[in-house]
């Protein structure tokens, strides 16, 4: 089996996806979409990161950080980051999903995938197209026709800013591969 290499780089700019266990649909609950920003926002507290962007969908989530110039340690956050909503997801009554023997041997809950995607984002272009990816996903799997209507994403921020118009995406619909690329 080949050894996948993570790559670390202190201050570096990640475009990472999270997914569910079998992509059971836990965010598809408004409070427990609610609960993963409230934990993102913990975590960043102990251990600061810029938040370039993000979308939550019902069983995956994308985020988009930038890292301190001192630090390289993403996994770390990521790790805190599904431990604590875990915890906090079964406080609340969650269940998680059907355990299996290697989740019961490691006393692993069935919420999250074990690994995560991660890609370092080598430049403005990369940087571009991956937060476009981002905002336009809830369009891509079909949860929305209009950008407006998914509500856990920094797309709203984005509008606001001006970066975006609030029109942004709608006639992209017609161009299924513009923004169909990682998963």
């Amino acid at each position: 089996m080949s050894e996948y290499r993570r790559i670390y780089i202190k201050g570096g700019t990640y475009f990472f996806t999270l997914v569910t266990f079998q992509r059971y649909k836990i965010f598809s609950n408004p409070e427990n979409r609610s609960l993963l920003l409230d934990t993102i926002m913990h975590v960043r507290t102990f251990h600061p990161f810029t938040m370039v962007a993000y979308c939550i969908l019902p069983d995956h989530i994308h985020l988009i950080w930038t890292l301190l110039e001192s630090d390289h340690d993403y996994s770390l956050r990521v790790g805190l980051i599904k431990a604590r909503f875990t915890k906090q997801y079964r406080l609340n009554g969650g269940q998680p999903g059907p355990p299996d023997i290697s989740r019961t041997k490691r006393r692993e809950a069935a919420i999250w995938q074990r690994r995560f995607w991660e890609h370092l984002i080598r430049d403005e272009q990369d940087l571009e197209r991956h937060i476009n990816y981002i905002h336009y996903n809830p369009i891509k799997h079909g949860l929305v026709e209009n950008l407006d209507d998914w509500p856990d994403s920094s797309f709203h921020e984005y509008v606001k800013s001006g970066i975006y118009d609030d029109s942004w995406g709608w006639d992209d619909q017609r161009n299924e591969n513009k923004y169909n690329f990682g998963e």
